[in-house]
């Protein structure tokens, strides 16, 4: 008899704490909304991950070749970089500059 009321209670008690279960999953989970993707994120990553490493192999190369006796090439190489930079910047410029305009404009 103990036996049987021990069963009883096991079985009413996992029956109404799996009927409760689904009900307090899906209350809890609300699947949030896609917010669009994150470019001040990645910008970020880039210039604080990316941009050193890729810099620092420059550096390396760089300097192998001028050990080499190679200076005039290492002054081609380097300005084409500082060129190249300055490119990526003026770049980076319009694409404010152009968002302030058109804010300017449509606003």
């Amino acid at each position: 008899m103990i036996i049987t009321e021990l069963i009883q209670t096991i079985v009413t008690t996992v029956s109404d704490t799996a009927g409760s279960v689904p009900d307090v999953l899906a209350s809890s989970h609300k699947p949030k909304q896609p917010t669009g993707i994150n470019t001040e994120g990645v910008v970020k990553f880039l210039l604080s991950r990316i941009a050193p490493i890729f810099l620092a192999v420059l550096g390396l190369i760089f300097i192998g070749r001028a050990g080499k006796g190679e200076v005039s090439k290492v002054v081609t190489s380097s300005a084409i970089a500082i060129v190249g930079l300055a490119f990526i910047g003026g770049a980076l410029a319009l694409i404010f500059l152009g968002s302030y305009l058109v804010d300017l404009f449509f606003t």
